[in-house]
């Protein structure tokens, strides 16, 4: 890259502001390609005792990197750094709850990517919703598919459980979200699952978005929010008993408002 010159995340950053969640999630799909470069707090690039940086912001951590050379002759960082794939970065953090914090010596201080956002990033942008997501105990009047659901899962033995969500992402279609709580997660008893869902899918009404959740994903948004919030609607334990009351309605994500320049948004 030429001296002056910015690079894709540096051009995305510039576009990100509060309520922006386009040009966030454009920010988050330019980083997936990109690099960062990583400050070291300890050691040398390849060393044993390679150390990222770390901040807290709001009570959440994060490892501080700079985007480009010209930005880390700007920090004034006068220990070691290592280019790293943003990607590879998301892989490394997310699974400890660590976030990524760009640019912290910019003025207003830069811009945070929490953990749950770099689990995006690792896994795949589109194939995980972006925040920040609302989620709720569906209102949909579906009991056809539910009580076939819950017969289905009865005759599957690896499943112990089914909750239910509503989830609206920040961009794209709101959907159904249904909990699997497994016994057994070996590729056989999967399958059989899966199997069971198909043999469900036939009552849900036309053009009503589902997906499935594993309620034993301790970094899942959704599995975190049915877990604390959403009773199970079908129960091995006690199929046949009368329907769980509903919990109360429930947010994720960023909080509503603006966040303020230079603070990460908020996280479950």
């Amino acid at each position: 890259m030429s001296a002056g010159a910015e690079s894709g995340v540096e051009q995305m950053l510039r576009q990100v502001a509060p309520g922006r969640y386009d040009a966030y999630e454009a920010l988050l799909k330019t980083l997936a390609e990109g690099s960062v470069w990583m400050l070291l707090w300890h050691g040398r690039p390849g060393s044993p005792d390679a150390q990222y940086g770390n901040m807290e912001v709001d009570g959440l951590g994060y490892a501080p990197c700079v985007t480009s050379a010209q930005e880390l002759a700007a920090s004034g960082w006068n220990r070691a750094h290592v280019v790293v794939p943003g990607r590879s970065v998301a892989e490394a953090l997310y699974p400890d709850r660590w976030g990524l914090w760009l640019n912290p010596h910019a003025p207003g201080g830069g811009v945070g990517v929490p953990w749950l956002d770099l689990r995006r990033i690792a896994g795949g942008l589109e194939r995980l919703p972006a925040g920040p997501l609302q989620l709720s105990e569906p209102a949909l009047d579906i009991p056809q598919f539910y009580a076939l659901l819950g017969q289905n899962a009865q005759h599957t033995p690896a499943v112990r459980a089914l909750r239910r969500a509503w989830v609206q992402p920040a961009l794209g279609a709101a959907y159904l979200a249904i909990g699997l709580d497994l016994y057994d997660t070996s590729q056989a008893a999967v399958d059989t699952v899966r199997g069971m869902l198909r043999q469900s899918l036939g009552a849900v009404p036309e053009g009503l978005p589902v997906s499935t959740v594993a309620l034993s994903d301790e970094h899942d948004p959704v599995a975190m929010w049915m877990r604390a919030n959403a009773r199970p609607f079908y129960d091995r334990d006690a199929y046949g008993s009368a329907p769980a009351a509903p919990p109360a309605v429930g947010g994720y994500g960023y909080p509503p408002a603006a966040w303020p320049q230079g603070a990460a948004p908020q996280q479950y």
